[in-house]
């Protein structure tokens, strides 16, 4: 166990959202987006956690999200459905398209709930993971600020553009993949620039387009999609999902999260639920899921996607999330507590 100072999820969650209220959140939104945090903090995810409510709290401070916006559905016709954020935090649109996926999954088999108006959403993994406990066959997609150039290009245009999925199993957690598609995450090129350290190459262009391993001049240029053109073609399209679907803005349209802005990134989202039942069936899609399994846990070594983050969450539940005293601290001082 680690020796830095642990808090329970309750206790974490109850000073997240005492952070946000006090930064002007909405009780729901604060509530949610506290549980969101405390979420991917006990998987592991310490990049979409605790750390993040100091960043929130500056873009409601600063108008930069709307604390008192409440997401609401503003187009739909059966299985598809359009939530506005209102330019608030995302996570209570995240909830409001989650709960309109899986009913309208339910009634038509499939479902498409896109989000526009919307922030940072964090670990994608979160909804999708909810959705295929309920049975269902779950995708979620987000693009967020200009960070990598398109295929063939030098300029950032799209962002990061996380995929998520997550597939139901038979008296087994889900299998749940989660991915960001660049080659690396930002942060680690952050944390290179601030040790004085170089990158490999392959991860970022410098401001001209070049190949570049001083992640000074990276985080000056773009980010490299993982792949090459195939990674760069995939964020395409995902950016065109979340974004021309919904209304949303583009990548290079919204200002980076860790430069100061005024604006609004009015980023999207997306939801796709699909109820096996309505195909194959429930039965036929678990049967098939558990052969899958078997065949990959047949090379040693292998270990199913998911699988880490809910050994940790586990252990999080009964001992609690390590959190550096420092970042107590900053969360209490944001709480006024």
């Amino acid at each position: 166990m680690s020796d830095l100072p642990r808090l329970s999820l309750a206790e974490a969650e109850s000073l997240a959202a005492a952070a946000l209220r006090a930064a002007g959140a909405n009780p729901e939104m604060a509530a949610l987006t506290a549980e969101a945090l405390v979420a991917a903090e006990a998987e592991g995810q310490g990049g979409h956690g605790l750390s993040r409510v100091a960043m929130y709290a500056g873009f409601l401070r600063e108008g930069r999200a709307d604390g008192a916006a409440l997401p609401r559905v503003t187009a739909e016709r059966g299985g598809a459905a359009l939530v506005d954020a209102g330019n608030g935090l995302a996570y209570p649109a995240l909830r409001l398209a989650e709960t309109e996926a899986a009913r309208r999954a339910r009634e038509h088999g499939v479902a498409f709930v896109a989000v526009t108006n919307s922030h940072h959403a964090g670990a994608m993994a979160l909804p999708v993971r909810r959705l295929a406990r309920q049975g269902l066959v779950a995708l979620a997609f987000t693009n967020s600020p200009y960070a990598m150039p398109v295929p063939g290009g030098r300029r950032p245009l799209l962002g990061t553009n996380p995929v998520a999925a997550a597939f139901p199993r038979r008296g087994a957690a889900p299998m749940v993949i989660d991915l960001a598609l660049s080659e690396v995450a930002r942060g680690k090129i952050m944390v290179a620039a601030k040790e004085g350290r170089p990158i490999p190459e392959g991860w970022a262009l410098d401001s001209e387009g070049h190949p570049t391993t001083d992640p000074k001049a990276a985080l000056g240029g773009a980010m490299l999609a993982m792949g090459g053109t195939k990674g760069a073609a995939l964020a395409l399209v995902v950016e065109i999902l979340c974004v021309a679907l919904g209304g949303a803005a583009f990548g290079f349209e919204a200002d980076s999260f860790f430069a100061p802005s005024p604006n609004a990134p009015r980023l999207g989202h997306a939801i796709l639920a699909i109820d096996p039942g309505a195909l194959a069936g429930n039965d036929a899609f678990l049967d098939r899921m558990e052969v899958l399994v078997a065949a990959m846990l047949g090379d040693e070594g292998v270990r199913l996607p998911g699988t880490r983050r809910d050994n940790l969450n586990d252990i999080a539940t009964n001992q609690g999330i390590s959190v550096p005293k420092q970042l107590q601290d900053q969360l209490r001082a944001l709480a006024h507590v």
